[in-house]
């Protein structure tokens, strides 16, 4: 049997095209072929794996599989190539450190780079290193994986290190103790998470709040289900949960107000991430509980690769004249910014998230445009056709730009004491923002303003385009572009400052 030819028939269900085949285990007459997949998988692929393991097994033999998904980490596929570097290729190795491995991945693969002194690149080129890394890496990991060397300059004998760069700044999830314990599936849970915290997986996890709706339903195979909407001091969500038979007359009584824990896994399913309830009992927080908010990390103390410039429109103090703007416009500062992305999927969920591209914003201040902010992100990924041609950024205009930790802490001190604005700001930008701000820890917590909804309220158009509110007020940019967009946004934002005589609802 060869690999090659087991793997060509897996992979041609769509969930297991990036299959991995890990092992095969022999026990008895049995044989069992250990299959990785990053994608979520199905009973039928299973199914479908089992009866092309049976094809591949001598005769008088009994073939299986076992599926698991796993999305491997940066972190991960590091410690893979520097074993590997160990293993394979001894010389290149001792060349290598820690430090000069880096490795992006993204959906179906990834990237990785490693840094060597200019007097060594030969080695690494005449055996082939990065073919013989790739080549172990896709038997590892699911995907396709493709390496690059950077050059550092080094003394001979010595080995240079450039600057780490600063580690990913995460959150470690809050709890926070369960009281008033009475068993309905018997859980038992001592302490539940926050539901705010909820942005990871978790096999076994509670959480505990108050019911704000309850509704009971019937599947399509005829069985009964609850839809139950929770919420803490932090957050809110909405479970599916199927009681069991000798439970489901104990949750019927679950009313609107009562607080409950709920435990189950908080898990990847089909590209977003679900809290699956298993159990359902009573519970509460303390009594007087005060949930705690997150720290962020301080406002930088400079600017480090993106610097904010002066900028005034002299069209919009003509189209104002001397018209009086609101007090509370005027009274404090505002950032008005739109975002260029790899796409519209906004779920900080692992592999799925799309990437910023390019930031845009202007600074109002005093009811005046003020400051500039603009600037590419760069990008591991290659960018569609479909956002070429809707942005007009290429994948050569993100060469050299700066990487997306270091766009947003300038961003972060940028809009430092501001309000943030944009249009559809909260059902878009804001999740990117949001969600790259905290993987560096800074939280954007900023009351926000948008002007899809103010316009909403306002005005009254066939809809609320962004281009079809800008011709209303007669504003003519270039659409589709971070900077062109915040700008124009901004205008808008003004004037219906102006006509409403105050702030939006934030």
């Amino acid at each position: 049997m060869k690999s090659e030819d087991y793997l060509r028939e897996i992979r041609k269900r769509e969930n297991l095209a990036r299959a991995v085949l890990k092992k095969i285990v022999v026990e008895g007459d049995t044989a069992e072929f250990r299959l990785v997949t990053d994608r979520t998988y199905t009973k039928e692929d299973c199914a479908y794996a089992d009866e092309v393991s049976r094809r591949f097994v001598p005769e008088g033999m009994k073939g299986k599989a076992s599926v698991t998904k796993s999305v491997p980490s940066a972190e991960g596929v590091r410690k893979a190539i520097l074993d590997i570097l160990r293993s394979r290729f001894p010389s290149a190795a001792a060349f290598v450190s820690p430090e000069d491995a880096e490795v992006s991945p993204s959906e179906g693969g990834g990237r990785f780079f490693l840094t060597v002194g200019e007097t060594d690149g030969r080695l690494f080129s005449e055996e082939e290193v990065l073919d013989g890394l790739s080549e172990e890496l896709g038997r590892e990991f699911c995907g396709v994986w493709t390496g690059e060397f950077r050059h550092a300059q080094r003394e001979a004998g010595e080995i240079e290190r450039e600057d780490a760069a600063p580690a990913e700044y995460l959150f470690a999830p809050r709890f926070f103790p369960v009281e008033g314990y009475v068993a309905v599936d018997g859980a038992a849970p001592e302490r539940a998470i926050y539901i705010a915290d909820l942005d990871r997986e978790f096999p076994e996890i509670s959480v505990c709040g108050t019911v704000t709706s309850i509704e009971e339903k019937v599947s399509k195979n005829n069985r009964p289900y609850f839809s139950i909407a929770l919420a803490d001091g932090s957050g809110s969500m909405r479970v599916t949960y199927f009681p069991k038979q000798a439970t489901a007359d104990k949750v019927r009584a679950v009313q609107r107000g009562d607080s409950v824990c709920l435990t189950g896994q908080n898990e990847l399913y089909q590209g977003s991430l679900s809290f699956r309830a298993r159990k359902l009992d009573y519970g509460a927080p303390p009594a007087g509980y005060v949930f705690e908010m997150r720290p962020s990390r301080p406002v930088p103390a400079r600017y480090s690769c993106v610097f904010p410039t002066p900028i005034s429109d002299f069209v919009q103090g003509d189209f104002f004249g001397t018209a009086v703007l609101p007090q509370d416009l005027v009274a404090r500062d505002f950032v008005v910014f739109d975002l260029e992305t790899t796409g519209l999927t906004a779920t900080p969920a692992a592999g799925i998230m799309d990437r910023i591209i390019e930031i845009g914003a202007v600074k109002v201040v005093k009811g005046s445009i003020a400051e500039r902010f603009s600037t590419f992100v760069a990008c591991p990924v290659k960018l569609s056709e479909e956002i070429v041609k809707l942005t007009g950024i290429t994948d050569e205009m993100l060469v050299g730009a700066p990487p997306i930790e270091s766009a947003i802490a300038d961003f972060y001190k940028f809009c430092d004491g501001c309000a943030l604005a944009g249009h559809n700001v909260a059902g878009f930008d804001m999740k990117f923002i949001r969600h790259y701000g905290e993987k560096e820890g800074y939280l954007f917590d900023h009351p926000v303003y948008d002007t899809l909804s103010f316009s909403q309220e306002e005005l009254r158009l066939p809809n609320y385009k962004l281009n079809t509110i800008a011709d209303y007020f007669g504003f003519t940019f270039n659409h589709h572009r971070a900077f062109d967009d915040a700008f124009v946004t901004a205008k808008i934002f003004i004037e219906l400052c102006r006509r409403k005589g105050g702030l939006p609802r934030a």
